[in-house]
C-alpha cells in the first residue's frame, strides 16, 4: 500500500501532471466563484479534453477541478452574501456579516484554512478506510434515507431566526416548489398548469441564485439612504490568515465534528455537500455556549460550514471508488471520466489499476495544497472587490447570475425562474421570513418523497418498517428529539420575558 502511495505522489510531482493539477484548481476556483458555474459544469466541459490524455493526467486534472470548484464558492459567499455553490449556503450566514463588520480577511482566512483541513481529513479517510465505510453505506435503503432526510428537515427549526412559525412556513414553501414538475417514480406531472417548461421542475441553481443573489441585489438597491457608491469599511492589511493561533486551537473540536459530519453525509449518495454544510452549521450552533452569536459574524459558523463541505468531497468519492456508485452529479461525471479511460470503479479497481487509484489520492492532496496557496495569495485581491462602487458591482453580479442560470441547462426558462425566485426572496425578506428553510425544503423534499415512495412500494404500502429498521428508527428518534428540544427552548424563551416583565 505504501509503495502505491509513494508511486502516486511520484507521478503527481512530474512537471506535466503538476501543471494540470494547478490548471484544474485555478479553473475550478473560477467556476466555483461565479454563481451558477459549479464544479459540475467545469468537469463536464473538461471531460472531453481528458480523452486524449493518459489516465493519470486526465484524473489529475479532474481532481483539481473538483477541489477548486467546491472551494471557490466561498469567495462570493463571504464578499457578496451569494453562495457560489450549494455547498456554501451556510458560509453566507457568518462569512458575509464578518466581512461587513470590517473583517473580510479573517473570514477568508478561517474559510481557507478549515476548507483545507476538512478536505485533507476526508482524503485521508478515503485513502485508509474507504472499503468498510462504503460497505456501511450499502446498508442504507429507502427507509434509512427517508429517516436521515426527515432528521435533516428538523434543522429548519434552528434556522428559523426569531420566529419558528415563519421558518416552518418557509420550509413548506420550499417543499411545495420542489413538487413542481414530474413526480418521482411514475413521472406524473404536478403543478405544471399546462406549461411544458415546468415538466422538469425548477433546477436547484436558479432557485439558489435567485433567492440569495437577486434578492440581495434588490435589497441593496432599495436602500435610499445609502448612496450607490458607498464603500464598506474594510481592513485591507491582513496579517497571515487574519486570526491568531489561540483562535485556531479553539476551533479544533468544531472542525473535527464538522469534518466527520461532512464525510458521513458525503458518503450517502444523493445528499451531498449542500446538506452537509447546513447540518454541520446547525450542529455547531446547537452545541455552542453562545448560539445567539451565530449569524452576526461568528467564527464557529464559518469553520463548521467550510470544514463540512470540503470533507464531503472525500466522502462522496468513497462509494465511487470502492463500489462504483456515484454519490452526486460531480462523482457521476467522474465515474464517466474513469470509464472513459477504460477503468471500472469498484472493488477490483484497487487490484487492476491500483496505481491510478493512489494517483487520485495523491492528486487530491496536492490539489488541496494548491487551492489554499492560490486563495491565500488571491485573498487580498478578492477583499478589494468590496471597494468597487455598488452601481458598478450590482449590474455585473446580475449579468453573471443570469449567465450562470442559463448555462445550467441552456434554457431561457431558467433565467426567467431566476427572476421569479429573486422577487420571491425579496418579498420573503420584506416580511421577515427566513430564506434558508426554503432552500432546505427544496433540496431535501424530493429526497424524502422519493425514498418514502420506494419504501412503500417495497413493503406494499406498509409504513411499519420505517419505524422498525434499526438505523431508520434511530434517525427518526433523533428527529423527534430535535423537535422536542427546540420546542422546549422556545417555551423557556417565552417564559423569560414574562418573568422579567412581572
Amino acid at each position: 500500500m505504501f509503495e502505491l502511495i509513494q508511486a502516486g505522489f511520484s507521478t503527481v510531482f512530474t512537471l506535466d501532471t503538476m501543471l494540470l493539477v494547478l490548471f484544474g484548481v485555478a479553473l475550478g476556483l473560477v467556476f466555483g466563484s461565479i454563481p451558477g458555474l459549479t464544479a459540475t459544469m467545469g468537469i463536464a466541459i473538461c471531460l472531453p479534453i481528458t480523452f486524449g490524455m493518459e489516465a493519470t493526467d486526465g484524473m489529475a486534472l479532474l481532481m483539481g477541478l473538483y477541489i477548486g470548484g467546491v472551494s471557490g464558492g466561498l469567495i462570493p459567499a463571504i464578499l457578496l452574501n451569494i453562495p457560489g455553490t450549494p455547498s456554501n449556503i451556510s458560509t453566507t450566514f457568518d462569512g458575509y456579516p464578518m466581512a461587513q463588520n470590517g473583517q473580510p480577511g479573517k473570514a477568508f482566512g478561517l474559510a481557507l484554512v478549515f476548507s483545507f483541513l476538512g478536505g485533507l481529513f476526508s482524503i485521508l479517510i478515503l485513502m485508509f478506510i474507504s472499503p468498510p465505510l462504503a460497505d456501511f453505506a450499502l446498508r442504507f435503503g429507502p427507509f434509512e434515507y427517508f429517516a436521515v432526510t426527515m432528521f435533516a428537515l428538523t434543522m429548519i427549526s434552528s434556522l428559523s431566526g426569531d420566529s419558528i412559525n415563519k421558518g416552518i412556513i418557509s420550509g413548506f414553501i420550499g417543499l411545495s416548489l420542489a413538487m413542481v414538475g414530474s413526480a418521482p417514480i411514475d413521472s406524473y406531472p404536478r403543478f405544471t398548469f399546462g406549461f411544458n417548461q415546468l415538466d422538469a421542475g425548477f433546477d436547484l441553481l436558479p432557485v439558489l441564485i435567485g433567492l440569495f443573489a437577486i434578492s440581495e441585489v434588490l435589497k441593496i438597491a432599495e436602500r435610499k439612504n445609502n448612496p450607490l457608491n458607498t464603500k464598506t469599511p474594510t481592513n485591507y492589511k491582513v496579517k497571515g490568515f487574519g486570526f491568531s493561533v489561540v483562535e485556531f486551537t479553539k476551533q479544533g473540536w468544531n472542525w473535527f465534528r464538522s469534518s466527520v459530519i461532512g464525510v458521513g453525509i458525503g458518503i450517502l449518495p444523493g445528499i451531498g455537500g449542500g446538506t452537509a454544510n447546513i447540518i454541520s452549521y446547525v450542529t455547531a450552533k446547537n452545541r455552542s455556549k453562545h448560539p445567539e452569536k451565530f449569524g452576526t459574524g461568528h467564527s464557529d459558523g464559518i469553520v463548521a460550514s467550510e470544514s463540512a463541505n470540503n470533507a464531503a468531497i472525500g466522502g462522496a468519492l468513497v462509494p465511487l471508488i470502492a463500489l462504483g456508485i456515484p454519490g452526486d452529479t460531480v462523482t457521476a461525471l467522474l465515474l464517466g471520466g474513469l470509464m472513459l479511460h477504460g477503468l471500472n470503479p469498484g472493488p477490483l479497481l484497487f487490484e487492476q489499476s491500483g496505481e491510478v487509484v493512489y494517483l487520485i489520492f495523491a492528486a487530491l492532496i496536492v490539489a488541496n495544497v494548491v487551492m489554499i496557496v492560490l486563495l491565500f495569495f488571491g485573498m487580498r485581491f478578492f477583499i478589494k472587490l468590496l471597494s468597487i462602487p455598488q452601481h458598478i458591482l450590482l449590474p455585473i453580479i446580475l449579468i453573471l447570475c443570469v449567465v450562470g442560470a442559463f448555462g445550467v441547462n441552456n434554457r431561457l426558462f431558467d433565467a426567467g425562474a431566476l427572476v421569479f425566485f429573486g422577487i420571491l426572496g425579496y418579498v420573503l425578506l420584506k416580511f421577515k421570513f427566513p430564506i434558508v428553510p426554503v432552500i432546505l425544503g427544496f433540496i431535501l423534499g424530493p429526497i424524502a418523497e422519493t425514498n418514502l415512495r420506494r419504501g412503500l412500494m417495497q413493503t406494499q404500502g406498509d409504513f411499519l418498517p420505517f419505524l422498525t429498521q434499526p438505523i431508520a428508527a434511530t434517525f427518526l428518534i433523533l428527529a423527534l428529539l430535535s423537535v422536542l428540544i427546540k420546542a422546549r427552548q422556545n417555551f423557556k424563551n417565552k417564559e423569560r420575558p414574562e418573568q422579567s416583565s412581572t
